[in-house]
């Protein structure tokens, strides 16, 4: 069976943006298949409505929450879900074997955002504590600076 060419196909000259499918597709010869998995988290806005996937320092198209397929090449990827801002929410090595279908799950949490592979492994290299996690301690921090710098002044007034 042949493949007709495909912009996804990293053998075309310059940097090439994967195609992404959202139905299973097969591994063309030689290169394998990746299957990202993207919750919408806790959020009210969904964490892929506002974060950007990306393959190497490149950018992946994906159009929501939910499951995505696309074709990458053999051997060693950086893949992370990065904020509007391009910083790191979170990040993980991935080594392709060709003609195999890798499975990631990118989870957002409540408290710690984690990505795990088909077996449920945590295969997480850096996972940034959530949005909520971090608004909790900020509040904490500044309650406890309002309340220790302010309050002895409060009962001297």
């Amino acid at each position: 069976m042949s493949y007709p060419p495909h912009p996804s196909y990293p053998h075309l000259p310059g940097p090439v943006t994967p195609m992404v499918y959202p139905h299973p597709i097969a591994p063309p010869p030689g290169y394998a298949v990746l299957c990202v998995s993207v919750n919408r988290g806790p959020y009210m806005v969904p964490a892929p409505a506002t974060s950007k996937l990306k393959i190497d320092g490149q950018v992946v198209p994906i159009p929501g929450e939910g499951t995505w397929y696309m074709v990458i090449p053999p051997g060693p990827h950086d893949i992370r879900y990065t904020d509007f801002m391009s910083f790191p929410l979170i990040t993980t090595a991935l080594v392709a074997q060709p003609g195999a279908a890798h499975h990631l799950a990118f989870r957002f949490g409540g408290w710690r955002n984690r990505v795990h592979d088909a077996y449920g492994t945590d295969v997480t290299k850096f996972g940034l504590w959530s949005n909520y996690s971090i608004a909790l301690v900020t509040l904490a921090v500044f309650g406890l600076i309002c309340c220790g710098v302010l309050g002895p002044f409060a009962t001297t007034l």
